[in-house]
């Protein structure tokens, strides 16, 4: 007796018709790892799954107030330069399919896919959380990293300016501050940047991913052109603020083969540091990423896998201190080498996570701000 053949699968409703999802980074909307699984659309025989699909509407942004008590996140990881980080958002706008801040929406019971990019959270008290935070008498300064885990110029920060306000607060307190972003929106912010670039507080860092603006409108689909970033480079740094470039992530056989002209265009435009950042898939981004490959370059997508996998000792991630950031083997070492002779020849200095050359002994609690039973 013949075996009948499997019933054919419905659609996979997580995934949405790219027009639902255009301008955006994430293919699908799969449920976080905490939520309950998934359920396939069922045709009723009238076609409505195609239907439903032509008349999508494109996915709107929306934003909900963060109450979070505190702003200062603290880490003791060693792969960092901080120990001590303010994100004002959480989710990005930016929308680019690597993040690796993407599965923390699990943790808000939101997809890390699109939810991650439209359904975000602002922190709108952080200025004011973070003052009372510095003026307690415990309190010891050193660098805070600022967007470390979602960009703080993204663009829902262009209307709420809490980045701005936070910076505020770190220039009245005195306090070491480094940025990292993709956003020439820090611009906006050069008068209180570069005002505390003359006391030595505050490093800035433009990611740049590629310089092929096709391939950065469909990695980084609400971010700055390529071209912005480097004009936000050069501005930066012709204002006095040391500022650098982060090649990251570095994807193998996508946009690797652009690392030294990445370093190259930036140092041209004053960026006296530079790092990168192998690219890193944790948890849901595994197969968010895989999708994004199928969807975007489905002629590579296996072979960039599997070099992927030679630098993760076979697996698509591993998280171990010392190696996340790097990877492992001989593509991973290789990457590891261009890095050093580009470093070298450019004459670019290693880029240290923030805390090198900035000042702490600066740092002062205004006398307005201090507790009240000091006062006393």
């Amino acid at each position: 007796m013949r075996n009948e053949p499997d019933a054919p699968q419905g659609p996979d409703p997580t995934i949405l018709a790219p027009q639902a999802r255009k301008g955006r980074g994430a293919v699908s909307n799969k449920p976080g790892r905490y939520e309950p699984g998934e359920r396939p659309l069922e045709d009723d025989g009238w076609g409505s799954v195609q239907a439903d699909e032509a008349e999508a509407a494109p996915l709107r942004t929306t934003v909900q107030p963060d109450k979070s008590k505190t702003v200062i996140a603290w880490n003791e990881s060693p792969d960092l330069g901080f120990d001590r980080s303010i994100n004002p958002y959480r989710g990005c706008e930016h929308g680019c399919v690597y993040c690796f801040a993407r599965p923390t929406h699990a943790y808000l019971g939101l997809s890390p896919g699109l939810d991650f990019e439209t359904k975000l959270f602002a922190k709108h008290d952080a200025a004011a959380i973070l003052a009372r935070e510095l003026a307690k008498p415990s309190y010891r300064p050193a660098p805070i990293g600022l967007g470390t885990n979602t960009d703080p110029y993204q663009p829902i920060e262009r209307e709420l300016g809490i980045t701005r306000q936070i910076l505020e607060v770190l220039d009245r307190f005195n306090h070491p501050v480094t940025i990292v972003t993709k956003s020439a929106l820090i611009l906006r912010d050069l008068d209180i940047l570069s005002r505390m670039a003359q006391r030595g507080l505050v490093e800035a860092t433009v990611s740049v991913t590629t310089l092929d603006p096709d391939l950065a409108r469909k990695l980084e689909p609400r971010a700055p052109t390529p071209p912005r970033r480097l004009a936000a480079i050069e501005a930066l740094a012709a204002a006095g603020i040391s500022t650098g470039v982060l090649a990251a992530p570095m994807i193998p056989a996508l946009n690797d083969p652009e690392l030294e002209a990445i370093l190259a265009a930036a140092m041209a435009r004053g960026a006296t540091r530079a790092g990168y950042v192998l690219l890193r898939l944790p948890l849901e981004i595994k197969d968010l990423f895989r999708e994004w490959l199928e969807a975007h370059v489905p002629d590579r997508a296996e072979h960039v896998l599997s070099l992927v996998r030679d630098t993760r000792e076979g697996n698509l991630y591993q998280a171990k201190f010392g190696t996340r950031m790097r990877g492992t083997g001989p593509y991973a070492e290789l990457l590891r080498q261009r890095y050093r002779v580009a470093m070298r020849k450019l004459g670019l200095a290693k880029r240290g996570g923030g805390a090198i050359g900035l000042r702490s002994d600066l740092f002062a609690v205004p006398k307005g701000e201090r507790p009240q039973f000091e006062l006393f």
